[in-house]
This record gives C-alpha cells, structure tokens and sequence, in this order.
C-alpha cells in the first residue's frame, strides 16, 4: 500500500512508490531478527559467574576449552595461561611462545600445539606438564589452528603466509603445506 501525503511525497516521507517499496522489503527481511534478538537478551542461564585476573601484560587472543581435562586455556601476549574449569585457579603457564594466538589440543596423544605468530613456529607442549616438547617451523605468521582426531593432523592457518602448514601430531613433522591463495585468520 503506498498513501501519498501532500507535494508527492507519502506520509512516511518516501518520495516515490519504488523507494517506498524496497524499504518494505528490507524491514520484512529483518523483521525476524528482531525476534532473535529479543530472545537472546532474555536467555536464562548466560551470565557472568566468576572473573579471573589473567596476569602479565598485552591482550589475550584465542580461548580453547578442553573438555577432558576441564581445562581453559588463554592465549596471552607471549604465553599461554592454563586455568581449571571448576575452580577457576590458574594451575600454570606455557611460556615463551612469542606472539601467541591458537591453541590446538590433542587429548588421545596427551599433546597440544600452540600457534607462535611472530616466531613462525608451532610450539607442541605435554598436556599434563605443560613442558614444551619441540617446535615446528609453519609459513609466516601462523594464527588459527585446530587438530583433527580422524587423521592425527594439526593444521596451522599462516595469515602472512598465505597457507597452512599440515604437522603429524604424532610426531611433530611437517606433512605438507597448502597454498591458499590469500591469508587465513
């Protein structure tokens, strides 16, 4: 329905029927997010239970949860902040991993691979210990990295480097890289 008011121009302030039209057609299409938004701000359950101090300096970057052993861990400035999922506490640290960002955990082989951007390395360290046991050279500026249990393969997403560089987790060698054509996060 398009109501004119006075001088051409409708009530709404719309100066013609197709201007009129395709503004209809944007609010029908974002209509339903205004449900979803509603929604989301009247969630139960979603609050802030607990705040921990994380210490030292710069910002954190990656959070990565593992599961098994209720563990949180914090990618932080040129270190990695291990924190207990129950209590909170912070039970220790991965040091010197130099421009921190993803955190890949490998439960079944008690390893996890932290990805050090400005090093251009993966640090691989013992779930339990949090020792380091060895690093990985990646191409240039490896950020985001996951660890897939089917094939045992950690995959570090090098934002500089335009690839990603495929680690044995085993083993820690290097299985290949893949071009990607532009950078990943």
């Amino acid at each position: 329905m398009f109501l004119f008011g006075c001088e051409g121009h409708n009530l709404l302030g719309f100066s013609t029927q197709e201007d009129a039209l395709k503004r209809l057609v944007i609010l029908a299409a974002l209509a339903p997010l205004l449900n979803v938004v509603a929604s989301a701000q009247s969630a139960p359950g979603y609050h802030i239970i607990k705040r921990v101090p994380i210490p030292g300096q710069g910002s954190w970057d990656y959070l990565t949860v593992d599961e098994k052993a209720r563990r949180l861990y914090v990618s932080h400035g040129t270190q990695v902040e291990v924190l207990d999922l129950d209590s909170g506490a912070i039970v220790g640290k991965i040091p010197d991993t130099l421009g921190v960002h993803g955190i890949a955990i490998a439960s079944d082989l008690g390893r996890g691979f932290v990805s050090d951007g400005k090093t251009s390395t993966v640090t691989i360290f013992d779930l339990k210990t949090l020792k380091a046991l060895g690093s990985v050279a990646t191409g240039k500026g490896p950020d985001a990295i996951i660890y897939d249990p089917v094939t045992s393969r950690v995959f570090a997403f090098n934002g500089d480097g335009n690839s990603t560089t495929v680690i044995q987790a085993a083993d820690g060698k290097v299985a290949g890289t893949i071009d990607l054509g532009g950078g990943p996060e």
